[in-house]
């Protein structure tokens, strides 16, 4: 296909013509080039420059964008494009061991894009592991799992995980099986903009697939893949010891929910070939939601942290007198648990940062649990984001084991879980506030799959052992490491550049006495630690540099302080950072104190003093809900 110029109405902007008709001139889709064609023929200029004036940035996380046409969104011809500089990279990176990971989701167009990606592999001499055959789906956790396993130098996963129906990306894993982490991503981003021509004018991707499966270059693994990660979990998660929990005999004693996402049939292998947990009476599922829909109908956004997500699991819970609720997200990599307090007979959703304190309080009896020597040879070491919370680090002062935070997302908090382990630390487990849990003796990324299981056998340890829910534990925790609450929220901008100038406030206009850094937050606190990791600076540390990396493209603030007025031992602690892909300036707020209310009213303060103090609505025009 040519371009046709003669399509693009008289009164096509300037600016628009030449993309527009280099886009008709290298798409090979008949779907996407009409949408295109219809656009230009409605005169839709507003919507043309939306998708064109600039292109899809190629970043750590890899692409995540709407399904249009478009370079600006997910389309074949983007696919084609990052794949081809994606290829082209890693080819140069490892001319020696061409191999490649490819997996997609259940989500519009993801078997396409994947076909896509492995093709582009194939043509250029890798050999391509895939593991989607047939119109099946694989969890996103079994991407860098298989790349570990199989010493492929690169995974690629097509899934846009909890993000609205009409989204989908393309997530990259590296040969150690995390995601990219910087100078990957920028290198990878200019290779693929030195490759946007197309390498061939042929898209018959079936084709491509038949001659090399008879070629042995396409091999799929999806059955290979699966025994292998069951068989880990049996090894590496699964304790023997542990049981069903003694409840009373009630039956089923939980509900699960996939969110119409591809977790059911990874978790029901799991549970009655390892757990030995049958369906319908060990666990009820939602069947609403229990097999793989794109449309997510029943849910207005597919995620399990939105507010209204697990109802239909809470009530399915109520009906039948069981009080634990889990949940996947879509493509099974975050979790999520609801429980029904003992003690108040309310039901409650609990924070990504309470489950993630639960995760570490057992990893940590686990460990306590072996023998002296095998401690002494393996010190313990846990892991989390800045913007997670900071109890298990203050636990690991009052437990005396190894603890770091990372920058934000499982690149970081993977990438460094292997830099520890390499250094003889016993790494079992990491976090984000975002409801992702990393056990990385199995993957080195969040796993939904594997956060079910270990939460499964924690609750049946805490029940036999002592009667315990995870209510009562972490009541156990507030009162021995302090009580830790959050309140974490987002304001949205029209303009981004407003993220900056709010940035550029607190730095250089808000204190005027000269100072490196603001001592206070109007009359209510006083600032004792600040650290800038855009501009490179840090009030606590050896020359003032910082304790983690800094990105001058990213604007991000860390703050400790305390309340002037003196309410004992209370702290806050709160990172303010801009978001890379969405009109949000984040803001995460906890505070410390030795009761509950006092913590989470501190909190709550510290949000409305930084919104009268620094964020200043009136002035910058944000808004938020919080």
């Amino acid at each position: 296909m040519s371009s046709i110029p003669s399509i693009i109405c008289d009164d096509c902007p300037a600016n628009l013509r030449e993309n527009i008709d280099l886009w008709l001139r290298q798409d090979k889709c008949e779907e996407t080039r009409n949408e295109v064609i219809q656009l230009c023929k409605d005169s839709n200029w507003i919507e043309l420059h939306k998708r064109f004036d600039s292109r899809i940035v190629f970043g750590t996380a890899g692409l995540r964008s709407r399904m249009e046409a478009g370079f600006s969104r997910m389309n074949p011809l983007v696919i084609l494009q990052a794949s081809q500089g994606l290829a082209k990279y890693i080819k140069a990176q490892f001319p020696t061991n061409l191999t490649a990971v490819v997996g997609h989701d259940h989500r519009f167009h993801s078997k396409q894009f994947a076909m896509i990606t492995a093709s582009v592999f194939l043509r250029v001499g890798f050999k391509v592991y895939y593991l989607n055959p047939e119109d099946s789906f694989v969890h996103t956790p079994l991407v860098p799992f298989s790349v570990n396993h199989l010493n492929a130098s690169i995974g690629v996963m097509i899934t846009a995980s909890h993000n609205p129906k009409m989204d989908n990306g393309y997530k990259v894993y590296y040969s150690n099986g995390c995601q990219i982490i910087p100078p990957h991503d920028k290198n990878i981003a200019a290779t693929i903009d030195e490759n946007l021509e197309p390498w061939s004018s042929d898209w018959n991707w079936d084709s491509t697939f038949e001659k090399n499966l008879k070629e042995k270059k396409l091999v799929y693994v999806r059955e290979e893949m699966t025994n292998k990660y069951l068989q880990a979990m049996k090894d590496i998660l699964v304790s023997s010891s542990i049981s069903r929990p003694n409840n009373n005999g009630k039956k089923p004693w939980f509900v699960y929910t996939p969110m119409h996402g591809v977790g059911y049939n990874i978790f029901t292998k799991i549970s009655k070939n390892i757990l030995h947990y049958e369906e319908n009476m060990d666990y009820f599922v939602v069947k609403e939601q229990m097999y793989p829909d794109p449309a997510f109908p029943t849910v207005s956004f597919p995620n399990p942290e939105e507010k209204g997500a697990l109802s239909l699991a809470t009530k399915l819970a109520e009906e039948n007198n069981i009080s634990l609720v889990i949940a996947n997200d879509p493509d099974a990599d975050r979790f999520s648990v609801a429980s029904k307090n003992e003690k108040t007979g309310q039901w409650q959703q609990l924070s990504g940062n309470e489950i993630g304190f639960l995760f570490a309080s057992f990893e940590l009896e686990k460990y306590m649990s072996q023998d002296i020597e095998w401690r002494r040879t393996h010190p313990l070491a846990m892991i989390n984001s800045t913007v997670s919370s900071q109890m298990i680090k203050k636990m690991a002062q009052v437990e005396s084991f190894h603890y770091e935070d990372t920058l934000t997302g499982f690149k970081w908090i993977g990438n460094r879980a292997l830099d520890l382990q390499g250094q003889g630390y016993y790494v079992p487990f990491g976090f984000e506030e975002a409801i992702g849990y990393m056990f990385p003796t199995m993957v080195t990324d969040k796993d939904g799959v594997s956060a079910a299981v270990v939460f499964l056998l924690a609750y049946s340890y805490w029940l036999n052992n002592d009667g315990s829910y995870p209510f009562d534990i972490l009541e156990k925790g507030f009162k021995k490491f302090g009580f830790f609450k959050e309140y974490n929220g987002y304001y949205i901008y029209d303009d981004p550049k407003t993220t900056k100038q709010i940035f550029d406030f607190v730095r250089y206009q808000y204190d005027t006495s000269g100072n490196p850094y603001p001592k206070n937050i109007g009359k209510e606190f006083k600032i004792e630690v600040f650290r800038d990791l855009t501009t490179g600076y840090q009030s606590n540390t050896i020359d003032n540099l910082p304790n983690l990396p800094v990105d001058p493209h990213s604007e991000m603030i860390t703050i400790e302080a305390v309340p002037k007025q003196d309410i004992g031992k209370s702290k806050v602690r709160f990172t303010m950072r801009g978001s890379g892909t969405e009109p949000k300036l984040k803001l995460y707020i906890e505070a410390v104190a030795d009761n509950e209310k006092c913590a989470i009213d501190l909190a709550y303060e510290m949000w409305n003093v930084l919104k009268k103090e620094w964020i200043r609505p009136d002035v910058t025009g944000l808004t938020t809900t919080f």
